[in-house]
């Protein structure tokens, strides 16, 4: 007996959430995977075939992945052997490994579903390869991390990474349904409340099932609007780690957003982040970056807007300095963009990486001394400010190095002004070379 319900033969009359009570008891009941499950998704084709390959699932919370695990041993005649990284060790895992070879032994095989993979060291990933390689177990792990980032590369060319989706509103509606024909009646909603109560799940499943079991008990007899469900339950969180790839996604959402000038989509991934918790200066420093690599002189005015709602956040404090980053963004989306000086460095740099430790023409050196004045130091510099345009048409280059052209400034925002600059000094310069 695995547990206490079980042995007293009360397993049936056990208490049970209702999110355990309707855990699919077929793949096809499974919602929000058909690229996965269906019969042209990987998965799909290997239960047809009736041999499943190690793989990894990925996705976020409550999509399905333990589930998915447990049909599939069950669908290939697999025994299933659940497992925590978080808390299993060494030890445990010899254990289940000793356990699997036995089974092999006389005939059957082992699915070994490992959830939270990504919590094992690399000393504990590396001891599922000898197994996973002669065949011992069929690992299928579960994370909600990037397998890329947190899994050995070893493990992963074993294994293959299949994604899951947050569910969708489609499939989380069809998770209510099920709610409520197993409970035997509507859920006390309005069609606006019904809808928060699928967005506060967040593509959950789990948890819209958990938010769907508290109403059934909380409602009673009445019907709740939005300002109703929200005061009965508790709404949850933004899926945002700081620390990890949510983080990275949004920021690069945001980033993004203002690359394309999308000052709306841009705003919005602003408030997902400042939802999440983020750090505001964390983001004013990410917009310094925008104004300076895709702004540039195009809008020189950027960097200062940018800067100053840094200003603005620290002498305010949150929530009202908040608004000044908001201001600072819809500035970036709607400013004209340019990287010509972020491309222009790079191609500097990388001249100055090929060209060594090339000295600079003598006509541009000081001469402090009357050695470096006999060397030609200073000889033939001409002050620009002293001729009749303000441009003496010299050259700065190395001797040894050919004049190159590293920023080409684009026909957009206040780059405009510096072409026509850059157009005037370039033909008075052929001018006076001759």
């Amino acid at each position: 007996m695995s547990n206490l319900f079980e042995a007293a033969g009360l397993e049936e009359g056990a208490p049970r959430p209702l999110a355990d009570r309707l855990r699919p008891k077929t793949l096809d009941e499974v919602v929000g995977q058909d690229h996965l499950l269906g019969p042209k998704g990987p998965i799909g084709r290997m239960v047809a075939k009736g041999h499943l390959s190690s793989i990894i699932l990925w996705g976020p919370p409550g999509t399905g992945k333990t589930t998915t695990a447990r049909l599939l041993a069950d669908k290939v005649g697999l025994h299933f052997e659940p497992m925590s990284a978080i808390f299993s060790g060494v030890a445990d895992l010899k254990k289940v490994f000793d356990a699997a070879r036995g089974r092999r032994a006389v005939g059957k095989g082992t699915l070994l579903f490992v959830d939270e993979i990504h919590r094992f060291n690399r000393a504990q990933q590396d001891s599922f390869l000898p197994v996973m390689e002669d065949g011992t177990v069929t690992l299928v792990g579960a994370t909600t991390e990037n397998p890329s980032f947190e899994l050995n590369a070893a493990l992963l060319s074993r294994a293959q990474v299949l994604v899951l989706n947050r569910l969708d509103d489609a499939a989380l509606e069809k998770l209510l349904r099920r709610a409520e024909e197993h409970v035997g009646r509507k859920l006390p909603l309005d069609e606006d409340a019904r809808a928060s109560l699928r967005a506060m799940a967040d593509g959950d499943g789990r948890y819209v099932l958990n938010l769907a079991e508290e109403v059934f008990e909380v409602a009673g007899d009445q019907t709740l609007d939005t300002a109703a469900l929200v005061g009965a339950v508790q709404r949850r969180a933004p899926l945002y780690d700081k620390g990890r790839e949510g983080h990275y996604n949004l920021v690069s959402a945001l980033h993004k957003s203002v690359r394309g000038s999308d000052c709306d989509a841009a705003l919005y991934w602003l408030a997902r982040m400042l939802a999440g918790g983020e750090d505001p200066l964390y983001i004013c420093r990410r917009m310094v970056r925008m104004a300076v690599e895709d702004i540039g002189l195009a809008d020189p005015e950027a960097l200062h807007q940018t800067l100053a709602a840094k200003e603005a956040y620290d002498f305010l404090g949150s929530p009202e300095g908040e608004l000044a980053i908001a201001q600072a963004l819809i500035y970036l989306a709607t400013a004209p963009k340019s990287n010509a000086a972020y491309t222009a460095f790079g191609a500097a740099k990388r001249a100055a990486k090929e060209t060594g430790s090339l000295n600079p023409p003598a006509h541009i050196l000081n001469a402090p001394t009357r050695l470096m004045k006999d060397l030609g130091y200073g000889k033939g510099y001409v002050y620009d400010p002293d001729t009749p345009e303000g441009f003496s048409g010299q050259d700065y280059f190395p001797d040894e190095m050919e004049r190159e052209q590293f920023y080409e400034p684009f026909e957009r925002g206040f780059e405009r002004e510096i072409s026509k600059r850059l157009a005037y000094w370039a033909k008075l310069r052929e001018e006076k070379s001759k």
